[in-house]
């Protein structure tokens, strides 16, 4: 139907250009013939054409402007049609954008754009957008999924390093409590501590501790050493983890019956390379990596207190046995007194006692770091275990030193003041101290200086013993810095069951608005905004009944402002299995959830906004469609004036030349064509040097090419003589004058010459 139109419209131009080219010719028939005394009749025509042959070439103005008729049409349809498809397009292109973008509002970040033609930047980018959007959503859930797992294993140390300093004196209640909660928190179904023993020089594995084994079948078990996997974990001093569990190897006993498990993991107690047991866990599934890192970390802290409380034992026994051997050579003196006849007997028991002492003494020598002062600080012994760990081969390397040798710069202005009160005879120093060996490293002791006196009572010397911690201190270094770090990055509260508040960090008062002392007698649930108070009494009531929560929630500071944070309420059991508190892990959120508010509204605006923008595209269209109307009109009124006017100067007896403003010729009549001895379309659209040579310009002021051009002041509406040459190089004087038209940017500049030596001739 269109291309239908289109060729009605072009005949219609093409029938107008050939009415008008009749009319036109009729006009100038009548006229000329009136003018000449002609009679209108076939003679007269063809009289006026031998008069007037410029009538053979006007006879052809109909043709001709039916020709440009159909011309115009051609190329006003052609155009139309072009636009035509061009909107189409246009409005394709937007409804697929529009649908893609309403995708992404409504959370499908998968949508699928397909992208028109390399130049469609706008769906370029949408793509990019889709595409960040999915890599932005992928790396939040590996985020958070990390998240989840780092703040699980340092919830589970922390609570660990409680259970192991609660029952350092007690190894079969330590083993015990320890087992129960590690298969509590990894969620597993049987777990079992084995610790070496030793009898008659033979190493052995003792079961000392389980949880859900049979225990009528396992309540005594022990293990001969290297025997099973147990036994081959020790010796390897490697976890030994499997997932193809051979069946009988163990069964999980529930209710319903008997069941081999799925995953075994078997772990060393390990420290300093030295093996202290093992622990056995079993599980019908696979354990995480994470979660073996988890436990081999635990490992480590009961290997470490298992060798601190053994060595503490080993110690108050060595001690114990001292104190009787000194009560022993005191009632000694006493029966020396009462009876000098039995000073024989009696010698013979001090020579027994002093052996029990040196004994004695090689037995701390063996077993405790030991050394021996003057009261100015100066070293008067040290035995084997103290060189080795202060890393010296020699005792001619320290003995006759202060002792200021082996104490860090940082820590000798608290320790002189210790060391000045022990030389005065004062009281004797316990705790956790710290050398330095002497290549520079350091060696945590728990050390105990104590005054040795003579008999008038005054400070003989000071006898130093200790045992090294330096792992242990290490580790506890390292948890207290973990928990400084969660302090710091972190809101911490510990909460009772019943909502009272225990403690918080510095974080969580800032971020409400408290002081320390004003939260006092505060509960959780005063700090939770009236909108979300009666879910909150939901997610506490879980949370007691050990269902963590993880999510967002609004609360309520001191002034009364909103804030919302993003945490987790987690139950922490005692040694019994129970509840004692919820430590409460969370980050604010507050400008995150205004920003996602803020992009909802603005969202909800754009919806509003496109509603407008598809109706101001529909107005828009009608107006356009309106306003290409009325250009077609003017078009067609402006192409007609344009033909008139250029037909009446086509027959001007004066040569007429027409350049733009960039010197190409846009037009030249008929008698221009006769002047210069030249054709249309040898001259059209070609520059003025085509007609004007420049190599004659500045040669002869006379010469046209030195006015017919662009300048500041040319000579406009002057008539003046100049010379042109021709295409046979001859010259002719003419008279010229120039008239300048701008229309907005375009620019012509018109030359109208009259040829004298016709004129004179």
């Amino acid at each position: 139907m269109k291309e239908i139109e289109s060729k009605k419209l072009v005949y219609q131009f093409a029938f107008s250009g050939l009415s008008l080219g009749i009319l036109f010719l009729v006009v100038i028939l009548l006229v000329d013939l009136h003018s000449k005394g002609l009679g209108i009749s076939l003679s007269g025509i063809l009289n006026l054409h031998r008069i007037t042959p410029i009538f053979w070439f006007i006879d052809l103005t109909p043709f001709f402007l039916s020709t440009v008729g159909y011309w115009i049409g051609f190329k006003i349809t052609s155009d139309s049609i072009a636009y035509a498809k061009s909107v189409e397009n246009e409005q394709t292109k937007s409804k697929s954008v529009s649908t893609f973008l309403e995708k992404l509002r409504d959370g499908d970040i998968n949508a699928e754009y397909t992208i028109s033609d390399e130049a469609d930047e706008l769906g370029k980018a949408l793509i990019a957008l889709r595409d960040k959007l999915v890599s932005n959503q992928r790396e939040e859930s590996y985020r958070k999924r990390e998240d989840s797992q780092r703040h699980w294993v340092t919830e589970g140390l922390a609570m660990f390093g409680v259970i192991l300093r609660m029952n350092n004196d007690n190894l079969e209640l330590l083993s015990a409590n320890v087992i129960q909660h590690l298969v509590k928190y990894l969620n597993i179904e049987q777990a079992g501590f084995f610790i070496i023993s030793e009898e008659d020089s033979e190493k052995y594995f003792d079961l000392i501790a389980c949880f859900a084994y049979d225990r009528k079948k396992f309540a005594n078990k022990r293990l001969a050493w290297g025997e099973g996997l147990v036994g081959a974990c020790a010796l390897e001093k490697q976890t030994i983890y499997m997932t193809n569990v051979t069946d009988g190897y163990v069964e999980i006993t529930s209710g319903l019956g008997k069941s081999n498990p799925r995953a075994i993991c078997i772990v060393p107690l390990k420290i300093n390379e030295e093996v202290h047991g093992v622990l056995e866990l079993a599980s019908f599934r696979v354990f995480e990596s994470y979660e073996i890192e988890f436990v081999e970390k635990v490992a480590e802290s009961i290997a470490s207190t298992i060798s601190s409380v053994k060595i503490n034992l080993r110690t108050s026994q060595l001690l114990k046995e001292s104190q009787e051997g000194a009560q022993k050579m005191a009632d000694t003196e006493k029966i020396m007194k009462l009876n000098m006849e039995e000073l024989r007997s009696t010698q013979k028991e001090a020579a027994k006692q002093a052996e029990e002492f040196i004994s004695f003494t090689n037995s701390v020598n063996h077993t405790l770091i030991r050394a021996e002062y003057d009261t100015k600080g100066i070293l008067l012994y040290a035995n084997t275990k103290f060189l080795q760990k202060l890393e010296y081969t020699e005792a001619s390397e320290v003995i006759g030193h202060h002792i200021s040798m082996f104490i860090n710069e940082k820590d000798k202005v608290w320790f002189n003041k210790i060391w000045e009160g022990l030389a005065n005879g004062g009281r004797h120093f316990e705790g956790d101290m710290k050398h330095v060996t002497k290549f520079g490293n350091d060696l945590w002791t728990m050390a105990t200086y104590v005054c040795v006196r003579n008999n008038e009572g005054g400070v003989e010397k000071i006898l130093f013993l200790g045992t090294d911690i330096t792992e242990n201190k290490k580790q506890s270094l390292d948890y207290e810095g973990q928990i400084n770090a969660l302090n710091r990055s972190s809101l911490k509260a510990d909460i009772y069951p019943d909502g009272k508040l225990i403690e918080c960090n510095d974080k969580f008062l800032t971020a409400m608005g408290y002081k320390a002392n004003e939260v006092k007698y505060k509960k959780v649930f005063n700090f939770i905004h009236d909108d979300e108070i009666n879910n909150f009494h939901l997610i506490w009531e879980n949370v007691v009944n050990r269902i963590p929560f993880d999510g967002r929630l609004k609360s309520i500071t001191k002034d009364g402002a909103e804030k919302w944070f993003h945490g987790t309420y987690t139950a922490v059991d005692n040694m019994y299995g129970e509840v004692a508190k919820i430590v409460y892990i969370a980050h604010e959120i507050t400008d995150q959830i205004r920003i996602e508010q803020k992009i909802k509204a603005q969202t909800e605006q754009l919806k509003m906004q496109e509603k407008k923008l598809q109706q101001s595209q529909v107005d828009l269209s009608q107006k356009l469609k309106e306003a290409r109307e009325e250009m077609q009109l003017q078009f067609k009124n402006i192409e007609v004036m344009k033909t008139l006017n250029e037909n009446t100067l086509e027959g001007a007896l004066d040569a007429i030349v027409t350049i733009n403003q960039n010197g190409n010729i846009e037009f030249f009549n008929r008698a221009a064509e006769e002047l210069w001895k030249l054709s249309k379309d040898q001259v059209i659209g070609k520059h003025l040097i085509t007609i004007l040579p420049e190599e004659f310009n500045g040669k002869d002021d006379n010469y046209m090419g030195n006015f017919f051009c662009f300048s500041e002041n040319p000579i406009l509406r002057t008539r003046f003589e100049v010379f042109i040459l021709d295409a046979e190089k001859n010259t002719i004087p003419v008279l010229i004058t120039l008239s300048e038209a701008k229309v907005e940017s375009n620019y012509t500049l018109t030359a109208f010459i009259q040829n004298i030596e016709v004129e004179l001739f």
